[in-house]
């Protein structure tokens, strides 16, 4: 069909959280602490394993580069939003909802693939820790962590270019930010193929991955397993803890969003899912990373105490 037969739409509208008006005010408050948070922790974290060279190590290298993701994918949705909680506009430009779509969909892809790295990083350390150093040297991290970051916004465009192909015909977005099936809603027609490449694509960078993880995890249990000391197997595993946690999380909300099917009315049950995922998602890694790790807690020791004798 050409484009010829549509009315042509430039700007679409968010509804936003129309359906709690009441508690609007509240939400912002609640939304930016957490986001203040957010923010906090992940620079913290970075500028944490910059400084103390304790910390210099692959596994601290790819949390860095996570913390970095999280931080800008958090900005791509939460500032627009706090700004609608208090009344600014709703609405968003067709080239400002791709873009932001790109961008969203970008650090969302380079997470899932950095969890994976990060899982084979472990399985190296605890597999093979003689070799540790010499497998995960500075060039290989770094090569790791330049290609997922490639990989993610490459998969991006694709999903990108072919969600902004399709003709809309509706200009209200059921959401509080651009997202791929809320967006896809206001094509004029059912759109098949996008479906299906949507599919592809979360098969591709959320199942691959976390099937990735799963294996590498069996494995290092089966490790674990065969040191002969209870206390070395509970500090063995306690390097992995942290790791898991997020995944299990990161994943779980993922693909509750993105693959199981949708129903009538459910607005608000696809904002509490979205709302855990670019809300409270990037705030968990800082928090379980920071609580849960010996090292990391050291290390802020050290600086703070450095800091306090300057």
């Amino acid at each position: 069909m050409k484009r010829g037969n549509y009315t042509e739409v430039r700007d679409f509208v968010f509804q936003d959280f129309s359906n709690f008006h009441e508690h609007q005010l509240t939400l912002f408050v609640v939304f930016l602490t957490m986001y203040v948070l957010t923010l906090t922790g992940n620079v913290i974290i970075v500028n944490l394993i910059r400084i103390d060279h304790h910390l210099h190590t692959p596994m601290y290298f790819f949390l860095s580069v996570l913390s970095t993701s999280e931080t800008f994918y958090s900005m791509v949705i939460i500032p627009r939003m706090l700004a609608s909680l208090v009344g600014f506009s709703h609405a968003i430009s067709l080239e400002g909802c791709g873009t932001q779509l790109f961008f969203l969909l970008g650090f969302a892809i380079t997470n899932c693939f950095l969890l994976a790295v990060m899982g084979y990083d472990r399985y190296v350390a605890i597999c093979n820790p003689l070799r540790y150093s010499i497998i995960m040297n500075f060039r290989v991290c770094s090569t790791l962590a330049c290609s997922v970051f490639v990989a993610g916004f490459s998969l991006s465009v694709v999903q990108t270019v072919a969600t902004f192909r399709l003709h809309f015909c509706h200009t209200l977005i059921q959401h509080f930010f651009c997202d791929i099936r809320p967006v896809m809603d206001l094509a004029c027609y059912k759109p098949i193929v996008n479906d299906i490449l949507t599919l592809i694509i979360c098969l591709l960078t959320l199942t691959a991955p976390s099937v990735f993880i799963f294996i590498t995890y069996v494995l290092i249990i089966s490790a674990i397993l065969k040191i002969a000391s209870a206390e070395g197997r509970k500090k063995t595993f306690a390097t992995c803890a942290s790791h898991l946690i997020v995944v299990i999380f990161h994943y779980g909300c993922a693909s509750v969003a993105y693959f199981i099917p949708r129903s009538e009315n459910t607005e608000n049950h696809d904002q509490l899912i979205a709302m855990t995922y670019t809300v409270i998602t990037p705030l968990l890694n800082p928090v379980v990373y920071s609580l849960r790790n010996k090292e990391v807690k050291d290390a802020l020791r050290r600086v703070v105490g450095q800091k306090s004798q300057h």
